[in-house]
């Protein structure tokens, strides 16, 4: 790949846990993670599909559940740093263009349509309030860096959270090349290195796909807009029941061969 840092690599010989979209339900999120822990095996990896953030209220707390989960997995013999893997969804691709919207070329209308995908919540849970950003926005690029740059400081506030929003990967795939794993889809027609957007926002095409892609026997996503549960094809898995809608949170084990053996729900 021409930007290896993008993405992540897994063992291919071991199980892999993948946790769908959370959108801040912080208390189905830890729910899962009992569960997780529970049937954890040595060499199991897990992958996180991204949206941890937007729509729902308790993003600190998510953040937070998150780093801990970690940690605890990380203290088990025999685990490496490699075995958790934190994908970009379109929330945390969003947030990293809100921290510089200053350069935007319209600012406040990326902002509101920003607000439009859910946004706000995450805004708010870092000490931030939408209007004065559209105010800050409307004063001028001087105001807006002012603005974005108090919002930076107020997420070094609590630890870890600067730190994992920098290593989030557009997407992670198994060394035997099996399983790819993604936020919400691909482009069939682009290279893995080649999709830019599509990760976040290529959802559609992800459900026309009748062929392996790139050689993977099963691709699986964690995001997608019908919030329709499990979704099995023979090239596809999609892991989403809505949460942060008032739906469950899903995750699901995958075996070396790219199959779904178990799946999880809180």
């Amino acid at each position: 790949m021409s930007e290896p840092s993008i993405f992540a690599t897994l063992r291919g010989e071991s199980r892999i846990w993948a946790v769908a979209a959370i959108h801040g339900d912080v208390g189905r999120l830890a729910a899962l993670h009992r569960q997780i822990a529970h049937f954890f095996q040595p060499g199991d990896q897990i992958v996180y599909l991204g949206n941890y953030s937007g729509h729902g209220t308790l993003v600190r707390e998510t953040i937070d559940e998150l780093l801990l989960f970690r940690r605890s997995i990380l203290a088990r013999p025999d685990v490496d740093c490699s075995d958790i893997v934190f994908l970009r969804g379109a929330q945390e691709e969003m947030w990293q263009k809100l921290l510089q919207l200053q350069f935007a070329p319209n600012p406040t209308q990326v902002l509101q349509w920003m607000v439009g995908q859910g946004i706000a919540p995450t805004i708010e849970a870092y000490g931030a309030r939408v209007e004065e950003a559209i105010l800050s926005a409307r004063d001028g690029i001087v105001s807006l860096t002012r603005w974005t740059g108090q919002l930076r400081q107020n997420i070094r506030n609590y630890d870890g959270h600067t730190a994992l929003m920098s290593v989030l990967r557009h997407a992670a795939f198994t060394d035997s090349g099996t399983l790819l794993f993604v936020h919400a889809g691909i482009d069939p027609q682009r290279p893995l290195s080649a999709q830019s957007d599509s990760f976040w926002w290529a959802g559609s095409s992800f459900a026309t796909l009748d062929e392996p892609y790139n050689g993977y026997r099963r691709i699986v996503r964690g995001f997608d807009r019908r919030h329709g549960g499990v979704q099995e094809t023979d090239f596809t898995v999609t892991l989403d029941a809505g949460c942060g809608f008032d739906g469950e949170l899903l995750a699901g084990c995958f075996a070396p061969n790219g199959e779904l053996t178990q799946i999880l729900s809180a």
